[in-house]
Parts: structure tokens; C-alpha cells; sequence
């Protein structure tokens, strides 16, 4: 049988106060474990996307295979606007993979509707919402993968038909009522680089999605300047990894809003249009200049 080493870092949230020693702690922990699985719980006060960024870093992106990131919620919290309103407490929920209703044994049915109508807002959307009592959860979720054409970023985005291209990248159509948890050998997988474009039409404009890998980094300003460029724009809504955080980026029609995000899944943006036969192609080309290459200097 295997054994379970635990290691407590008291006095503080791993994300602030304790900064500077997380990282010679958690180096010295798993020295000496040498874990095959490595279950990190925050406290419930903490800023999660800190952490991620720890572990995705330098000096674990290395020996750590970051899997899924759970939350969970319990519903009485999402009533009480205390909570609701709190920034850390939305935080915790937008960085998440998959959020858990728990305590829905004590609950009001109602009130357990509610917090998941409001979870599934969330954009980019959970790829899991899941509901238990008592913190009980399947183990296979920790593993669990997860489609990585889960766009479009709009409900009233429909699919488009659409064959894979010869180019550097996958074009596949949208899966907008696709099942996470449905998974096939032939699920697509992120890779540097290499980003999935998604086009999607509807009555009346065309609309177009990439996915990017989480590693690939893009420069604001470039992408700024890019996204604000684009002519007889409805919606271009995204987020993105960029020199110094991950930014959420949203336009409608000539006013662009942009603010930190705890999202960390991928980099992702979908651009709707009122025009037709629009130069994807052009386009995807000017986003792929927005990524900061080695040789580039480091910029926000």
C-alpha cells in the first residue's frame, strides 16, 4: 500500500503572506515525498491563480503535470451577498475547471438552482458543474479531460461546417451543446503555437474562435491595437495570457473593456462581424504576430 505524506503551511495564504516560502517548501516537500499525485488545498481565503502561476512557473512547470483545479461551492455562501460581492470568492470560481455544489443534502432546492444558474455563467464556462454532500467526490475527476473546442464564447454562435485545413493549425467546427465529459480518441489537444480555429455563422453576420494554448504569451499592446482595429465589429470577447497576467478582453462594437482575469485554462477569443466573407486568414495571421517570441523582450 502507498502512504500519504501531509504537510501543513500555517500562518498565512500561500498567495500573499507566505509567498516567499512556499516556494523552498513546496521544493523540500516534494524532495523528500516524491509524490506520484499532489493534492495542494489553498485555504478558502486565498487567491488561487497565484498559485497556479507558482506551479506553472519555472521551477515546477518541470516536475509538476497540473491537472484539474476544483471548487467548492457551497450554495448558502452564493445567498449571502457578503460572499457574492466578494472578488476572491468570484475568483476562486472563474479560475476553476470544474465547481462542486456541496452541502445539497442541507440546502433548499431552490437555492441550489440558483448558485448553479449563476456558475454557468461564467465566462469561459466550467467544463464541469457537479453537485455532492459531505466534500465527496470521484477520484477519476482529478484526471478528467476535457475537450479542448469548447467554444463558441456565444450562445447565439451556431456551427459551421468546416474541414480541417493544410495549414499549421486544426480548424474544426463548434460544439456549442457538446458534452465535456463525452470524450473520443480523437479529442483535440492544445499545443503551443499551434492554435484551433473554430468559425461559426449565424443569420446575418460570420463569426470565427481561436483556442490557444495556456503557455503561448501574448503582448497587450499588440493585441490591443489588433482587436481594436478590426471594422464593423458586433462582439469580440476572449481572454488571454500575456507578459504579466492573464487579461480579459471584451468589445462591443467601438468600446473595448480589459481587466485582469484568475482564468488560466487556455487563451481564447472569438470575434463576431457584420460583414460577410470576412479574411479569417488575414486575421488569424495579425493575432499570431501578437505573440511574444523568445527573442522578443518581455512586455506587458
Amino acid at each position: 500500500s502507498k502512504s500519504v505524506a501531509v504537510e501543513k503551511l500555517g500562518g498565512g495564504c500561500a498567495c500573499c503572506t507566505l509567498a516567499f516560502a512556499f516556494k523552498p517548501l513546496l521544493a523540500q516537500f516534494l524532495r523528500r515525498t516524491k509524490p506520484d499525485r499532489f493534492i495542494l488545498e489553498p485555504s478558502g481565503l486565498s487567491h488561487p491563480a497565484k498559485v497556479v502561476d507558482i506551479l506553472r512557473g519555472p521551477n515546477f512547470s518541470n516536475v509538476i503535470d497540473l491537472r484539474n483545479i476544483i471548487c467548492l461551492v457551497d450554495p448558502k455562501d452564493f445567498d449571502d451577498p457578503r460572499w457574492k460581492s466578494n472578488n476572491v470568492f468570484q475568483d476562486q470560481i472563474q479560475l476553476a475547471d470544474i465547481v462542486i455544489l456541496n452541502w445539497i443534502d442541507q440546502r433548499d432546492k431552490d437555492l441550489i438552482a440558483k448558485c448553479r444558474s449563476w456558475v454557468e455563467k461564467f465566462s469561459p464556462p466550467k467544463q464541469m458543474i457537479l453537485e455532492t454532500s459531505f466534500g465527496e467526490i470521484g477520484s477519476d475527476l482529478l484526471d478528467k479531460k476535457f475537450t479542448a473546442s469548447r467554444l463558441p464564447l456565444f450562445e447565439d454562435a451556431h456551427p459551421l461546417p468546416h474541414s480541417e485545413t493544410e495549414s499549421n493549425h486544426k480548424t474544426v467546427p463548434a460544439e456549442v451543446d457538446s458534452d465535456p465529459s463525452d470524450q473520443g480518441p480523437d479529442d483535440l489537444v492544445l499545443f503551443p503555437d499551434r492554435p484551433i480555429q473554430v468559425p461559426n455563422q449565424g443569420s446575418g453576420y460570420e463569426a470565427c474562435g481561436w483556442l490557444f494554448h495556456a503557455d503561448d504569451l501574448f503582448d497587450r499592446d499588440r493585441l490591443l491595437d489588433l482587436l481594436g482595429s478590426v471594422r464593423q465589429v458586433i462582439r469580440i470577447k476572449g481572454v488571454f495570457h500575456c507578459a504579466n497576467d492573464w487579461w480579459s478582453i471584451n468589445r462591443a462594437k467601438e468600446s473595448t473593456q480589459c481587466s485582469r482575469t484568475t482564468y488560466r485554462r487556455d487563451s481564447r477569443v472569438e470575434v463576431i462581424i457584420d460583414q460577410k466573407n470576412y479574411d479569417w486568414t488575414t486575421f488569424e495571421s495579425e493575432l499570431m504576430k501578437c505573440l511574444i517570441r523568445k527573442d522578443d523582450p518581455a512586455k506587458t
